[in-house]
């Protein structure tokens, strides 16, 4: 009989005799296993002893020791590493602790658990693309979407772009915004200057063919554009644009 087959074995009669409140036999075994699992798994041989305590205190018997050690093994697990996912062996130490009246460790192991907070999940934003030609359209979607920005809204004329902002502004959206100047209705600054008006933190690369340093660019820009591109433009230009952008959101 292998190894492993006789752990499983160790195992269902450990809990055969549980069930059958043969709790002296269980506790033996159960401890048995809890001593293997040791250098192995120490959660697993921690909650081996969690057991082997259950066994103890239907005996009507002090099981200090076993919930002790379950604590400790729990704690030593959650010191080996240093991300949310040992938040709850921090807080089963803690427990452990508590109920054997050491309110110290308990203590220490439950701030330590509080330092531990979930990874925080970025979202990508919206992009929107303000552009009368649709070949552009199609050619900065494909670029965005090399760059991992599927969620992208496109407007060919500036009044349409500043309702649509809006709408976004009002549903709590914080979308980018690439915005050309020379577009059919409404001139690409006088949108830029009416979403900033709206929402004075909104973040918009102007897409010109015109030289950064002409006076309606740079005028522009100073308004609070926070990057630019210049046409004909590369992924390379549009990925530089979009990191000015994310890294200046980051630090809001």
């Amino acid at each position: 009989m292998g190894d492993k087959t006789k752990k499983n074995l160790n195992y269902e009669l450990a809990f055969t005799h549980l069930q059958n409140n043969q709790n002296i036999s269980a506790y033996n075994l159960f401890m048995e296993l809890a001593e293997a699992q040791k250098k192995i798994d120490s959660i697993k041989s921690a909650l081996l002893y969690i057991i082997a305590a259950e066994c103890k205190s239907r005996q009507k018997k002090d099981n200090d020791d076993e919930t002790l050690e379950a604590g400790k093994l729990f704690l030593n697990f959650a010191k080996k590493e240093d991300n949310y996912t040992v938040k709850s062996a921090y807080l089963c130490a803690a427990k452990c602790f508590l109920k054997v009246g050491d309110h110290d460790q308990a203590k220490k192991a439950y701030e330590q658990s509080k330092k531990l907070l979930p990874p925080t999940i970025e979202s990508v934003r919206p992009v929107v693309i303000v552009e009368d030609s649709k070949a552009v359209i199609l050619k900065v979607q494909s670029y965005l979407k090399k760059l991992g920005y599927n969620d992208t809204i496109s407007f060919e004329s500036g009044k349409d772009a500043i309702k649509g902002c809006k709408e976004l502004f009002k549903n709590s959206k914080n979308p980018i915004i690439l915005l050309d100047m020379g577009l059919p209705d409404v001139e690409g600054d006088v949108v830029a200057s009416k979403i900033l008006e709206e929402k004075l933190d909104s973040q918009i690369i102007l897409i010109t063919a015109d030289e950064k340093t002409s006076k309606r660019v740079s005028k522009t820009i100073r308004s609070g554009v926070t990057a630019f591109i210049q046409k004909p433009f590369t992924l390379n230009d549009v990925k530089d644009a979009m990191e000015t952008v994310e890294s200046e959101y980051s630090g809001l």
